[in-house]
């Protein structure tokens, strides 16, 4: 009698991973479900369904595990054993190494993923666009820290500069998936980095 085969057993995080990866390389709405149930594991629909209730929620999962293993780079911001200056370049230098990182799709995950859903994909948009958010708040406290503790001027304008750096960071993951490398975009965020040193010494 030929014995029978116990069932594969879902690997849920594994899948999930996989998920992120898909989403990382190919963005939300290029990604089918046909697709992710592939690289899943060859799941079933049912399968899927039942571990993560439907495409839009698994997006959702897949974001919370970037933020919480690759998106981590940004951390630096928060890091008050850093100097303001030193919390900025390790950030950005940081976020060009991973992205540039051959060991998975290059760019960074809430900048691509979404950035060209159709209107309908709305909400999809908001849910990276309040990530970003939440690293501009960042970047703008350890600014504003610059300030309090004299490092540079009380005359400079934190929203500016915020954005002055929340832009160069956001255009890190055109550049890496442009094939740009590491040495290169290391380099740009030296000179970038010399603003500090304008504004250190402006009147």
């Amino acid at each position: 009698m030929a014995r029978t085969r116990r069932p594969r057993i879902f690997d849920r995080d594994e899948a999930l991973l996989q998920a992120m990866m898909l989403f990382w390389e190919q963005g939300y709405e290029a990604t089918s479900l046909l697709q992710l149930r592939a690289d899943m594991g060859n799941i079933s629909a049912a399968s899927f369904y039942a571990a993560f209730e439907s495409k839009e929620a698994l997006f959702k999962e897949a974001v919370e595990q970037y933020m919480g293993t690759f998106g981590r780079v940004t951390e630096s911001l928060a890091d008050l054993t850093l100097t303001p200056r030193e919390a900025i370049e390790t950030t950005l230098r940081r976020t060009a190494k991973m992205q540039t990182d051959s060991d998975h799709p290059n760019g960074c995950l809430i900048v691509l993923s979404a950035s060209t859903c159709s209107s309908k994909n709305n909400h999809i948009r908001e849910i990276v666009a309040e990530k970003r958010k939440q690293i501009r708040s960042h970047l703008h406290d350890c600014i504003q820290r610059a300030i309090d503790v004299g490092e540079i001027p009380s005359s400079i304008d934190v929203s500016m500069l915020t954005t002055v750096f929340d832009t160069f960071m956001h255009g890190i993951s055109t550049q890496a998936r442009d094939g740009v490398p590491f040495a290169t975009i290391d380099r740009a965020i030296t000179e970038v980095m010399g603003i500090w040193e304008l504004f250190k010494h402006s009147a």
